[in-house]
């Protein structure tokens, strides 16, 4: 078994602002396993608001190499326990790893991995597409610059409704509302009363993910449903979640890779909460194992590739009729 990595600049189309900061290039890490005839692929971007860079991720992975190498592990979930400890405080770095680790299981086993998880690609619901924060023209641009069924909006500014209302005008679409931590419970509570005239499915992360009385209350008297994101970012979150939040939404880079991933979207079912998986604006690598998963979920955000300006690979392609996977077994998505 032979582990290497690449590093990518993802160049987006358009700035992209949320509540905490902005970006125009997206950096991630893909790494590949080889062996036995076959490879997998998978990837993390970095991120400055998680601490999380190619340096630290990298460090890790060379932490991890000789387990890795040694090829004794008998399933993706077995390495991910080898590494449970060299990732404690890098779980993007062991998403990378871990995505990478089903895509070669599931190609030795001549399956793709949504057959291999015995799931429905038909059962896949329709992804959101995502409006960042920016001048209202250049959002509604943006808008009918990609015609979508479903936009998640991202919001934290002090024309939040105003956004809203004249985003409103322009389409009969479903809205999502990210708020990425920037209001108080009152805001929240007092914003969801017009957001639900206003087409709004649930709210996002309305407050910050330490606030549990705040968000108790936006619980109890929100007009709309509430998700965790930032509040539910490892397993041991999604029980706390519960009372607090409608739905979660796990991102398999800050979780930790699939593994957990699938662990934590079973538990929060059973304790009666929908379940999202969103994404990190990566390339077709990631957000090709992302759909391999999707039937599994209530919602899906998985547009990251479709915000690209240039995709380093190529894989799971996205239309809001349908999704159309790879030809290949695994996850299936390939570097160009």
């Amino acid at each position: 078994m032979n582990l290497s990595y690449h590093v990518f600049d993802l160049p987006l189309k358009h700035t992209f602002t949320i509540a905490h900061q902005s970006r125009d290039v997206q950096d991630t890490l893909v790494v590949r396993l080889e062996g036995d005839g076959c490879y997998g692929l998978g990837e993390s971007t970095t991120n400055p608001f998680y601490g999380m860079t190619i340096d630290n991720m990298t460090a890790c992975l060379e932490q991890i190499r000789p387990v890795v190498e040694r090829g004794t592990w008998k399933s993706p979930e077995e390495l991910w326990e080898l590494g449970r400890e060299v990732f404690r405080e890098n779980p993007f770095a062991q998403c990378a790893l871990d995505m990478a680790a089903w895509d070669w299981f599931a190609k030795r086993k001549g399956q793709k991995l949504y057959e291999y998880l015995n799931l429905d690609p038909r059962d896949i619901p329709t992804t959101n597409f995502t409006i960042g924060i920016d001048r209202v023209e250049k959002m509604v641009s943006k808008m009918k610059e990609v015609h979508w069924p479903i936009y998640k909006i991202k919001l934290g500014t002090e024309d939040d409704l105003a956004i809203v209302r004249e985003l409103r005008k322009y389409t009969d679409a479903v809205f999502r509302i990210d708020a990425n931590c920037a209001w108080t419970a009152e805001q929240a509570i007092r914003n969801s009363e017009e957001l639900v005239k206003l087409g709004v499915e649930f709210m996002e992360q309305p407050l910050g993910k330490d606030d549990l009385e705040g968000m108790k209350e936006v619980y109890k008297h929100s007009k709309l449903p509430v998700m965790a994101d930032e509040s539910c970012i490892v397993e041991n979150d999604v029980k706390k979640c519960l009372g607090l939040f409608h739905a979660i939404n796990v991102k398999l880079v800050k979780a930790g890779g699939i593994t957990p991933g699938l662990r934590m979207i079973k538990e929060a079912k059973s304790l009666g909460m929908k379940t999202m998986v969103g994404c990190m604006t990566e390339s077709s690598v990631g957000i090709t194992a992302i759909a391999h998963i999707a039937p599994l979920l209530d919602y899906v955000d998985m547009d990251g590739a479709m915000l690209l300006a240039k995709d380093p690979a190529k894989g799971v392609v996205i239309t809001p009729e349908k999704v159309t996977f790879p030809e290949g077994n695994g996850i299936g998505a390939e570097l160009v």
